[in-house]
């Protein structure tokens, strides 16, 4: 249950990542309530998590998936590079987390 609760945490932590670039954007109630729903549920399901996986794994899973899923967000919604390289650096990313759950 761990686990899940920590790839929900990584999910989102996306959310409010979307609500600051929307905020820097154009300065919205709805912005702002997603930015605080998605940082408030994103740390609370990581504190969640943390109290059954090492601090360590939780926050490097964790972060990965933020960082990940910011990237694509940004790839596919709006209009950011798509090089290899990038796509590359990601699926490092992701067989590094995934590493990480097959060692914890």
């Amino acid at each position: 249950m761990a686990w899940a609760a920590l790839i929900l945490a990584g999910c989102s932590e996306i959310f409010g990542v979307l609500a600051m670039n929307k905020i820097a954007r154009k300065k919205t109630i709805g912005a702002y309530a997603l930015l605080f729903f998605g940082f408030g549920l994103s740390f609370s399901l990581l504190s969640y998590a943390m109290e059954s996986i090492p601090m360590g794994t939780a926050y490097a899973v964790w972060t990965g998936i933020g960082t990940c899923g910011g990237t694509l967000l940004g790839m596919f919604m709006f209009g950011e590079s798509k090089d290899w390289r990038r796509i590359l650096f990601i699926a490092m990313i992701i067989s590094a987390a995934v590493g990480l759950k097959l060692l914890t």
